[in-house]
């Protein structure tokens, strides 16, 4: 009976702060999503208009589909190259591999937006980039080359969530047995077949759990396209703050953030069918 009561009294606070800043906030824009107006007296008024204007869009569906993808590639590019980083940091790091992986988390302690802001410079017609195709003649005259595109959009995204990809995969190779690999080359394994055979199988978790910890928040990501995608590299999320902020369509903009959370609780399934929580703890 007191350990139950020192566990409700642990667990009531998290509770409190949950239920204030997610339930109720979720539970308010599920109540605007059906409602007629956002102001007024069709505020009172309940629909379900508002969905059906939605699904019967097409380019706000193919928006969503396009920010899908945006979000795949994304993952998939940091994903292969957060594991060599993690692989140098696990296996040729040594005494220093904490000290290189807290290097590189650094930069993610600096604000954000002024690191968007730094690649919309890189990106820009008088940036490095330019700056340096010029010095060496491969352009003739300054010209925005990747800024305002999707590309600009998935770089500066890949380079963002590379230190949170890099984790667990070097949590994943450090839980790697190194007499298992010494015994598969003692077997006569090729380095390459070792890595294929015994590396990537047992680290699959950590790959998995990296690609889903990028892929999910930048699904709905809108700071990013709205910096540096211009109109070639609008996503989703840019289309439900256009709802709230420049329409002013709450109803509507709850329409689209539901379905946004909706999709994302589906790859969440999905990725606690590939991996449970206890295989990244080490359990």
């Amino acid at each position: 009976m007191e350990s139950r009561s020192r566990l409700t009294t642990l667990l009531a606070p998290p509770a409190l702060w949950l239920f204030l800043l997610f339930i109720l906030p979720l539970g308010i824009m599920a109540v605007f999503s059906f409602r007629a107006g956002s102001f007024g007296a069709e505020r009172e008024q309940f629909t379900l208009e508002n969905y059906q204007q939605f699904f019967a869009n097409r380019s706000y569906l193919n928006l969503l589909g396009q920010s899908v993808v945006i979000a795949f590639q994304t993952a998939l590019i940091t994903v292969v190259l957060s594991y060599p980083l993690a692989y140098f940091l696990s296996f040729r790091g040594g005494a220093s591999r904490v000290t290189l992986l807290t290097i590189l988390i650094v930069p993610a302690w600096t604000s954000f937006l002024l690191r968007i802001f730094a690649w919309k410079l890189i990106l820009g017609s008088g940036g490095i980039l330019n700056t340096a195709l010029l010095s060496l003649n491969v352009i003739e005259e300054a010209s925005p080359l990747l800024i305002y595109s999707r590309a600009a959009v998935i770089v500066t995204l890949v380079y963002v969530w590379i230190p949170f990809a890099t984790l667990p995969i070097f949590a994943a190779l450090e839980r790697v047995d190194r007499r298992l690999l010494e015994a598969a080359a003692d077997l006569g394994c090729a380095p390459w077949q070792v890595f294929l055979r015994v590396t990537l199988p047992l680290t699959l978790p950590g790959v998995i759990a990296a690609f889903f910890f990028v892929f999910i928040p930048t699904l709905g990501e809108w700071v990013t396209p709205a910096l540096v995608g211009g109109a070639q590299g609008v996503m989703y999320g840019n289309l439900i703050q256009d709802q709230f902020v420049r329409a002013l369509n709450w109803p509507l903009g709850a329409v689209m953030s539901l379905v946004l959370m909706a999709l994302v609780l589906i790859f969440i399934v999905i990725f606690n069918r590939f991996i449970r929580v206890s295989d990244l703890a080490g359990a």
